[in-house]
């Protein structure tokens, strides 16, 4: 089961993500050093790099979404990572590295603390042995 807040902040993004047009990309956000377009890439890719962690499959890659459809990659990476979260039972993930011959082992814990307003702390432990300790399964292979 997802966690209320989780679902309302995933939820509140992509009704401000739906909002944006094409010619919207390029103003100016009240952070000067993010226009729209920045802003835009850094929800997706956090979503995709979430995606990507809790299913070991990679880093979620640096892309410029706005060229596609962004809204769509969005509802894509946050159906895996919350599948992943629910699956897990608690707001928490695996996260993995590569080692030296390429294959996934355990890296430690991300566990996210949500309030209403949305995703409050995102919190890593680089600990491999809370991995099992918490029950999660084995790498990916």
């Amino acid at each position: 089961m997802m966690e209320p807040e989780l679902d309302q902040a995933l939820k509140g993004t992509l009704a401000i993500l739906t909002k944006v047009q094409p010619r919207d990309l390029n103003a100016a956000t009240p952070c000067a050093s993010w226009d729209v377009r920045a802003l835009v890439n850094h929800f997706v890719g956090t979503a995709r790099w979430w995606a990507a962690t809790i299913a070991g499959s990679g880093d979620g890659g640096d892309e410029d979404y706005t060229a596609g459809d962004f809204v769509a990659a969005y509802e894509e990476s946050i159906r895996i990572a919350v599948a992943a979260f629910g699956a897990n039972g608690r707001p928490a993930a695996v996260t993995f590295s590569r080692g030296q011959h390429g294959a996934y082992q355990p890296y430690g814990v991300c566990v996210l603390t949500v309030t209403g307003q949305g995703i409050r702390q995102l919190r890593s432990f680089g600990d491999p042995g809370l991995v099992a300790l918490l029950g999660f399964g084995p790498a990916p292979s």
